[in-house]
């Protein structure tokens, strides 16, 4: 695993697909597009460095504590983020991708502020 926004991706991708029921390396080599051979390592790194189960018989990834509460967290940026660029006029795909890309660099401070924002104009809906 390269970076840590790769880290967090697999992560956001392992909590995404747990709530359609259980998940694989092969699910997780066709959400993201990528080689099985490549998600094979990746599954390995985050195994050896807790953040994941892998069962070998069964063949199943579960999230471990500490992955999960990184995995939330990206996700929530995630689904923040998009909100406040749809809010914004964004296209719908076009705030997708950039809240992809910013979910992983941004400052928790900015993150507090703009989610605050978001949840000021849903109480206000």
């Amino acid at each position: 695993m390269k970076s840590n926004e790769s880290l967090e991706m697999y992560l956001e991708t392992i909590l995404i697909l747990s709530y359609k029921g259980s998940v694989r390396s092969i699910d997780i080599a066709n959400e993201l597009c990528f080689s099985k051979p490549s998600v094979s390592i990746a599954v390995k790194k985050m195994q050896d460095d807790g953040y994941i189960v892998f069962d070998d018989n069964s063949k199943l990834i579960t999230l471990t504590p500490e992955g999960l509460k990184i995995a939330e967290t990206i996700y929530e940026r995630h689904l923040i983020l998009s909100e406040f660029f749809e809010n914004l006029g964004v296209d719908k795909n076009i705030a997708r991708n950039d809240a992809c890309r910013i979910e992983h660099v941004i400052s928790k401070e900015s993150f507090s502020k703009i989610k605050q924002i978001v949840e000021d104009k849903k109480s206000l809906s």
